[in-house]
């Protein structure tokens, strides 16, 4: 069942549409990712979502309710991180906290929220004290509080360093295991591949593709690329004549093999049988973030965007 249904929406601003038709829905219980190049409006659709933002064109259901005319009762249920939120430096975690449950007819108990997101012991901590992976984690306990069903997170892990954005990670799959459909705004492939359920892609205001991580990689070829560096001479053309060889390039002392299908098997074998072996072997396959550049036209790496102004 879709909780959230959205439907040719469109939003401009000065004369610029940032926003063109939009159109996706969100099913129940599943984490749905949003990724595209910077400035594709992937912020400015979720807002809308939320009912920050008036759209143009088009039509908004979430949980069977506009997010305009029925704001207090989306509010009430939907909790939001929003890309840019900052709380004043002196205010300590316990009292944000309880300041935000009051807002909300059945909150969660902030105290067991902020245990089970790693923060227990950091209720009397000034907010300018915690670190940025704790502020994170402060933000998403600040979502949670209303005992949300749906929560919409975006870009939470920029920022943060490897360790904390995995335990961020494992932090985002506890709420969807909990029952909560997470909507996730994200410019990190990695992250977005553990996590999403399904991944709708943006690029320049428009729908390029909506599919699981796999389903996103099968679409422009399941490649794999062979390098390794033999320890006897092999020829071009042996390597060529194999089953599901698509090209040969050295590089020096290297080889590199493209294929597809059971290439990795057959260059081995081939190489077995010569008993050459392959030194520094790698195995490269299609990876999400190759899907991703190819299905925006090479767009600056996800990995590489800052964060996003629309």
């Amino acid at each position: 069942m879709a909780v959230i249904e959205v439907t040719d929406l469109t939003k401009t601003y000065h004369g610029q549409t940032v926003v063109d038709g939009i159109s996706f829905s969100v099913e129940d219980g599943e984490i749905f990712g949003i990724v595209g190049p910077n400035g594709a409006g992937k912020t400015t659709t979720v807002e809308s979502v939320e009912g920050l933002r008036t759209p143009d064109r088009g039509s908004i259901r979430v949980l069977g309710m506009d997010p305009q005319s029925d704001h207090y009762e989306i509010a009430q249920r939907v909790g939001a991180q929003l890309q840019e939120s900052r709380l004043q430096a002196k205010v300590r975690v316990g009292e944000v906290m309880d300041v935000y449950a009051s807002f909300y007819r059945n909150p969660a108990d902030w105290r067991q929220l902020l245990e089970r997101l790693g923060l227990g012991d950091k209720s009397d901590a000034k907010y300018a004290d915690l670190s940025g992976g704790q502020k994170q984690r402060l933000s998403v306990a600040l979502a949670l509080v209303g005992s949300p069903e749906i929560a919409i997170l975006d870009e939470l892990t920029t920022g943060l360093d490897p360790q904390a954005r995995r335990s961020t990670w494992d932090t985002i799959e506890e709420i969807r295991d909990s029952g909560v459909t997470v909507v996730l705004v994200t410019h990190f492939m990695e992250e977005a591949e553990r996590l999403c359920d399904r991944i709708m892609v943006v690029d320049r205001g428009s729908v390029v593709a909506i599919d699981s991580p796999s389903g996103l990689v099968d679409r422009i070829g399941s490649e794999q690329r062979l390098t390794f560096r033999p320890s006897e001479p092999v020829s071009d053309e042996d390597l060529e004549s194999l089953p599901g060889v698509m090209s040969v390039n050295r590089v020096g002392s290297r080889i590199a093999v493209t294929g597809t299908g059971n290439v990795v098997h057959a260059v081995t074998a081939l190489l077995a049988q010569r008993r050459i072996i392959a030194e520094d072997l790698r195995v490269d396959q299609t990876s999400l973030e190759d899907a991703y550049l190819t299905l925006t036209n090479g767009a600056a790496s996800p990995s590489d965007l800052d964060k996003e102004e629309n």
